[in-house]
């Protein structure tokens, strides 16, 4: 009898590990699609909290109808701690100066939505009209010196990609 459930407990262990790992393999297993797009990319901002800074100068800036239009765009979203990184000078001249917010912002737009499986290293011209230079190693995306952190956003005319650092477009001569 001893034997018997010596066996029995050797079964029962075993059937539980293999449980177990099934079940791990199923949580391994590939990620599942992102939820399709419920908002346009104004919206997909307006509603993430860590985007709330770029949200507010969106609408100072008179770009929240742009973004709602038609589109497709990418926005290389700086989140707040990007712009708390930014000195205070500078804030205030983008405060003051209207045409300067709205091209600080047009340089992290794309006129084109390019979500992070179809991003390549290279130059995209902006909704500003200046290059971004552009690079991705493996799953790593750069923009000039910001890194993304949070990319793919989906939204019903393009896509948002939070990054760490504001962009700042080349001075015009």
């Amino acid at each position: 009898m001893s034997n018997r459930r010596s066996v029995l407990r050797a079964t029962l262990a075993t059937a539980a590990a293999a449980s177990l790992l099934g079940l791990a393999a199923c949580a391994s297993g590939p990620a599942p699609a992102p939820a399709p797009a419920k908002a346009n990319v104004a919206d997909t901002i307006a509603a993430n909290p860590d985007l709330s800074t770029l949200n507010g100068l969106i609408a100072k800036a008179g770009l929240t109808d742009t973004l709602k239009g038609p589109g497709p765009f990418t926005v290389f979203a700086p989140t707040n701690a990007a712009f708390s990184g930014l000195t205070s000078k500078t804030l205030d001249e983008l405060a003051a100066d209207p045409a300067k917010l709205k091209a600080v912002l047009t340089f992290h737009v794309l006129p084109v939505q390019s979500n992070a499986a179809q991003i390549r290293s290279g130059k995209a011209k902006t909704v500003n009209g200046a290059e971004l230079n552009i690079a991705k190693a493996g799953s790593f995306v750069t923009v000039e010196d910001a890194l993304v952190n949070k990319a793919d956003l989906l939204a019903t005319n393009g896509v948002v990609h939070t990054v760490d650092r504001v962009l700042m477009p080349p001075v015009k001569r």
